[in-house]
């Protein structure tokens, strides 16, 4: 399971932030997630609630999670598809010289502090 030591990362990261803007509490946090980012939400989600308990700035920290979709493009057609239902290969032109646009990342959106 490596959603905790994402977590952790996340959480560090959060704090870092916190510190440098003499923040006392961060009350919210959204996140991007792709759907291909090797997350799975309900891990991650158990694992935040476990480890913000721990965190100085974030023990009351809400997690939002805002999933995005995968997307691929073809070199061929020039079309994009939903790299989820199709994978590598096309819809469109039946080509496998695609590669990833979105849905692969893990990025901190926006961050609510009082």
């Amino acid at each position: 399971m490596h959603e905790l030591g994402i977590v952790f990362h996340l959480i560090k990261q959060i704090e870092d932030v916190a510190k440098e803007n003499k923040i006392e509490k961060v009350t919210e946090v959204t996140l991007e997630v792709g759907e291909v980012s090797t997350i799975e939400p309900k891990y991650f989600k158990e694992c935040y609630e476990w480890a913000k308990k721990r965190s100085e700035y974030m023990k009351e920290c809400k997690l939002n999670m805002v999933i995005v979709e995968a997307i691929s493009f073809c070199r061929k057609c020039e079309q994009t598809y939903s790299t989820t239902k199709y994978a590598k290969v096309c819809p469109h032109c039946g080509s496998d010289d695609t590669y990833l646009v979105s849905g692969d990342q893990v990025i901190i959106k926006n961050i609510q502090v009082v």
